[in-house]
């Protein structure tokens, strides 16, 4: 049995454009390793075998993200004031008196530099079910980090 792919609508319209985008890829590569393939003997042929590299990649792409979109199951923020996956959660680290906002999201979507994490992950873990006003504490490798639910929508 496949596991779904939990996505946020956001999520589920990002991938779709990913997939549609590499599909849209498909004829220039073959085109680009036709090339290739003109200049001459395949053994030593670098830019044949960096094409069929670069396409191999493409392909996998492809398929990962079409057996994500096959098992993908939108989920929605409850909007229950508790923290949820698709929650917009504003925190601030108890320690460094820092705020951020952190988007719960599923695995497939997770992007810390976007300030998005997965469920899954020990903050977002940590985070769920929790609402404003609640302290919780996350173990990290550099140590523990300490906070609080100042909001979610």
């Amino acid at each position: 049995m496949q596991n779904d792919t939990l996505l946020t609508p956001e999520g589920l319209k990002a991938l779709q454009a990913e997939v549609d985008e590499l599909i849209a890829k498909r004829p220039a590569m073959a085109a680009k390793i036709k090339s290739a393939r003109e200049l001459g003997d395949l053994k030593e042929n670098a830019e044949y075998h960096a094409a069929k590299d670069e396409q191999a990649f493409l392909e996998t792409r492809i398929q990962v993200i079409e057996r994500q979109l096959r098992t993908a199951k939108v989920v929605e923020s409850t909007g229950s004031g508790r923290v949820t996956l698709g929650s917009h959660v504003l925190v601030r680290d108890v320690v460094a008196s820092e705020e951020e906002t952190w988007i719960i999201t599923g695995v497939a979507e997770a992007d810390p530099l976007e300030n998005k994490v997965s469920y899954e992950s020990p903050i977002g873990s940590a985070l769920m079910d929790t609402g404003p006003g609640d302290q919780v504490e996350v173990q990290l490798p550099r140590g523990v980090m300490k906070l609080q639910v100042i909001s979610v929508s």
